[in-house]
């Protein structure tokens, strides 16, 4: 089994666990709805990405 050889510094612990944060979801404004939808996705209200439908919604 592979065993470390020296003990893990506290601030070099840290450091790491510095980098493991949890970034919430940034949201734009759908061009064509104004509903909320995340950047790069197509919206789930409208259908619609980069000004083109891509998926068929009842309305």
């Amino acid at each position: 089994m592979a065993v470390p050889k020296k003990r893990r510094s506290i601030r070099k612990r840290r450091q790491r666990r510095a980098q493991q944060n949890l970034v919430a979801p940034q949201y734009v404004a759908c061009p064509n709805c104004k509903n909320a939808v995340e950047p790069h996705h197509v919206c789930l209200n409208c259908g619609h990405y980069k000004g083109k439908e891509i998926i068929r919604t009842g309305e």
